[in-house]
């Protein structure tokens, strides 16, 4: 499939009469039921799929289609799969609709962010507890005070894989923009600066929000929406305290991600054994 919906090219317009069924290749992402595993890790980048896939045992490219490339392998016996969403709330709430259609249950964002409390050191990680909506993808879906939080036992999982892999990171509350540079009061061009940006980052970091980035809080709104789970891990480029940018530590959020996945295989086994409606602390991780 290639160009834009609607145009003189080769797609046609998609009606709610002619809608893509689960068994049909996808029409953004050209996935089928079958290609994807029940978890699939959400990096923005294209190029970010095979840096996330480096360290499976196994993985093979199923599908690359816009902006949407998407892998599907194994790590540590455990099946999984990546697919990146591109840059923004509308293109990820894209991918978690046509990954819910064709089985994906399980979601998990993994990317780079900015830090905006003192804490929140370049190279650390972020796992998000749950999200300010300050996108407008989400708000599309359901009314604005309907909350963007992330499933606790993804969240746990994450926590673990980053403790077993002996990451820095911090669990709270993300903010996701529309804008990397307005949204997050940065200067635009020739230093144009949004109305109210300098009292907004305040406003936040006063109320102990971690990071900035772009996607989380329109997956997890979706997720629960459609009773999937999902989370999401963010390393830290952008020290927004000091004014520090470096690409440190590229790979920490997806190692970190096909760790949670996997130590989530094991939980799900234990949820199963005891009969518990949900996983909690007291089953425990390890199987």
């Amino acid at each position: 499939m290639s160009g834009d919906e609607g145009s003189s090219g080769g797609d046609a317009d998609i009606s709610e009469d002619d809608e893509v069924g689960e068994s049909e290749a996808q029409y953004h992402l050209d996935v089928r039921e079958g290609d994807v595993a029940d978890a699939v890790l959400l990096p923005g980048d294209p190029e970010r799929v095979a840096k996330v896939t480096e360290e499976w045992d196994e993985a093979a490219v199923v599908a690359d289609h816009r902006e949407y490339r998407t892998a599907t392998g194994t790590y540590d016996g455990t099946p999984i799969s990546v697919t990146s969403t591109g840059i923004g709330s509308p293109s990820a709430a894209i991918a978690v609709e046509e990954l819910a259609r064709v089985g994906a249950d399980t979601l998990v964002r993994v990317g780079s962010c900015g830090g905006i409390q003192p804490e929140t050191d370049v190279g650390d990680l972020v796992i998000t507890s749950g999200a300010v909506r300050q996108e407008g993808t989400s708000s599309e879906y359901v009314r604005e005070d309907y909350p963007a939080v992330a499933d606790h036992a993804v969240v746990a999982a994450l926590a673990a894989a980053a403790e077993r892999l002996g990451y820095d990171y911090h669990v709270g509350l993300t903010a996701s923009t529309d804008s990397f540079y307005a949204g997050q009061s940065r200067d635009g061009f020739e230093g144009f600066r949004a109305r109210g940006s300098e009292g907004d980052i305040e406003e936040l970091v006063e109320a102990g929000v971690l990071n900035f980035e772009m996607e989380a809080s329109a997956i997890l709104t979706l997720a629960n929406i459609y009773g999937l789970r999902a989370g999401a891990v963010c390393t830290v480029y952008a020290d927004r305290t000091t004014g520090e940018f470096r690409v440190e530590g590229e790979r920490r959020a997806a190692r970190t991600a096909s760790l949670a996945v996997s130590l989530l295989a094991k939980m799900d086994e234990r949820v199963e054994e005891s009969g518990a409606d949900a996983w909690h602390a007291g089953l425990g991780i390890d199987s």
